[in-house]
């Protein structure tokens, strides 16, 4: 897997030289697909324009994505965090990499389990990623193992949060995330790779990885 990152107080843009699956909890292109483009951008810095305040957030991703001619899939987050909390840890065994690009804040810190903001089976909300992770590997993942990932993200997370003690802005007690966060998962055509848990080497070098973006990305926002 071959990529060029773009960074600016803006958006951080992902190009894949080839597409490549990605499952991903994004509002642009999220589920299963096979991308060309990652886009994650900061809401503050893009979408202060009334016209655009209620305009579906899925449309404005797509509009942006167009404007800057990315052509083919892009799979797109939205973010409260300012683009320079944006690091990128890369691990690496056994000829094997990953890279955790993370963006974070955690303003909106929440608990697993916390009294919900929103009241109503699928009541629109604005899904704006507080800790938006985008996870790259040169190995191939099975679709099942690209789901372990995300697990393993959202432990990893959910441990870093207990380290840091950063606590829920609702419970007080300590957070396990913030309570709209994304995560992509993202893989190439390397060693095949079928098991990523706890109990496995993949599973350990990704949570390390995760643990050390987020710390990183949180440095001066805790």
């Amino acid at each position: 897997m071959n990529y060029h990152i773009e960074c600016n107080e803006k958006f951080l843009h992902v190009r894949f030289e080839r597409s490549v699956r990605m499952l991903s909890s994004s509002i642009l292109n999220g589920g299963f697909q096979m991308a060309n483009h990652f886009l994650n951008t900061n809401v503050d810095a893009n979408f202060n324009d009334k016209r655009t305040e209620f305009e579906k957030p899925e449309l404005t991703l797509g509009k942006m994505a167009k404007a800057n001619e990315w052509s083919g899939v892009c799979v797109g987050m939205m973010t409260a965090a300012f683009m320079k909390s944006f690091c990128c840890v890369r691990v690496e065994e056994q000829g094997i990499w990953i890279d955790a690009l993370v963006t974070a804040g955690v303003s909106n810190a929440r608990r697993a389990g916390d009294i919900a903001d929103y009241k109503f089976m699928n009541e629109e909300c604005r899904k704006l990623g507080t800790i938006n992770i985008l996870i790259l590997t040169n190995a191939c993942l099975s679709e099942a193992a690209m789901v372990e990932c995300v697990m393993m993200v959202a432990e990893a997370k959910a441990a870093c949060m207990q380290d840091m003690k950063v606590m829920s802005r609702v419970s007080g007690q300590l957070a396990t995330g913030t309570g709209t966060d994304s995560t992509a998962i993202a893989c190439g055509n390397g060693p095949d790779v079928v098991y990523c848990g706890k109990h496995v080497l993949f599973g350990e070098l990704l949570a390390k990885a995760v643990i050390a973006g987020i710390s990183q990305s949180l440095q001066d926002d805790k």
